[in-house]
């Protein structure tokens, strides 16, 4: 009987050896979550439901903020499929442009979307909204059980911010050109106005659910080239402002937290460094570091962060110092102090493959989805791979 046991054990033992193997052998596949076509889509985000199905979002018009008929698509990917549905509105605000849509999915299976109404056809001129689907399971648009607009009023930081301002101006060289000039004068008067205070501010990266239930939602403004988080500790039912990430040329945070419960956000380059820009936060988003810079490249598009099951964090990203032809991803296993080599979804000559969302999905497996822009038109395109493919060579 001992013999018997022994040969099962050791059986056991050589199959799960083979499947811990099989686990590790790299993995990835890509597809466009629809055909090229001619109009503007871009600014995807990305979900997995209850039922192991995923939803992607977009906006999709003939331009941008100027273009009066950009509305909200999304289409869904059943478990196992490797062919999206076809494409569906998920919201639309006739006559105005909506923007960059970000999504979640919170711990009762709701989903959340947000993204930027543009008042008039200007960014200083967006005002943050919110979906949210109960239900969300099943095909074509999701129905939406809730709509809010999320009206923040972040503390008068007018004062903080002239005086980052006047210490970032005495580093550049005299005389400024004249657009930078008429620029900086811009900005000074908008900085004491509280109508732009309160307006302009848009998604971009995903929530941030913390380890005390807190949200942290990542917001952005490109009338001051700054960001700040809107914080909600009720499930994304209120939502108030945190102090803003100083530091002129950061937009589009992506937010991590380590292990000790402190956050670090990662931005988009929009001054004049050429690199990914960052700060950190000890007290769960309420305020934040003077913004710096880390090594790796950013030519002014946008990026994305997950943290994975086993704690690594993982970063797409240009890594170019202009154009956006290349799309990199690169592992740290020490919460940001270091990265990775990159590893490249989209490395060519032409093109321009952006705005990326990532997120891990319940077996494990890494998501990416970006805007995928060739001569023949553009899409979204999706990608599925393990930590695994990352790293090898």
């Amino acid at each position: 009987m001992k013999t018997h046991l022994k040969t099962i054990l050791f059986a056991l033992g050589i199959l799960f050896g083979i499947q811990g193997l099989r686990a590790q052998e790299p993995y990835f596949r890509s597809e466009l979550v629809f055909p090229l076509r001619a109009e503007h889509n871009h600014a995807p985000s990305l979900v997995e439901l209850s039922d192991g199905s995923f939803v992607a979002s977009w906006y999709r018009g003939s331009g941008e903020r100027k273009a009066d008929d950009v509305a909200i698509y999304g289409a869904r990917l059943a478990k196992g499929s490797k062919e999206w549905s076809q494409d569906f509105v998920m919201t639309d605000t006739p006559g105005f442009p909506d923007g960059n849509t970000a999504m979640m999915v919170d711990g009762q299976g709701h989903l959340h979307l947000f993204w930027p109404l543009v008042l008039a056809n200007t960014w200083e001129s967006c005002v943050t909204q919110q979906l949210v689907s109960n239900q969300p399971l099943g095909t074509g648009s999701p129905k939406w059980d809730r709509k809010e607009s999320l009206w923040l009023k972040p503390e008068d930081f007018s004062a903080e911010a002239l005086a980052k301002l006047d210490a970032l101006l005495a580093t550049i060289p005299k005389p400024l050109a004249e657009n930078l000039e008429k620029e900086v004068v811009e900005v000074r008067g908008r900085l004491s106005d509280k109508l732009y205070q309160r307006l302009g501010w848009q998604t971009r990266c995903k929530p941030t659910l913390l380890d005390t239930g807190r949200l942290v939602l990542p917001l952005y403004s490109d009338t001051y080239s700054f960001s700040l988080m809107a914080i909600s500790d009720d499930h994304g039912t209120s939502w108030r402002a945190s102090k803003p990430l100083m530091g002129f040329g950061n937009i589009q945070p992506a937010v991590l937290q380590k292990k000790d419960g402190s956050l670090v956000a990662y931005m988009r380059e929009n001054g004049f460094t050429g690199k990914i820009r960052t700060a950190t936060s000890t007290d769960r988003a309420e305020s934040w570091s003077d913004v710096s810079s880390i090594e790796l490249d950013n030519p002014g598009s946008g990026l994305d962060a997950v943290r994975l099951s086993n704690g690594d964090w993982i970063l797409i990203y240009n890594d170019t110092n202009k154009g956006r032809n290349r799309l990199a991803l690169s592992v740290s296993h020490d919460e940001g102090k270091t990265w990775s080599a990159p590893k490249y979804l989209e490395n060519e000559p032409a093109g321009s493959f952006h705005y990326p969302a990532i997120i891990q999905s319940s077996d494990g497996r890494i998501h990416a989805i970006y805007s995928y822009f060739v001569a023949g038109g553009k899409s979204m395109k999706h990608a599925e791979f393990n930590q695994e493919w990352i790293e090898s060579k």
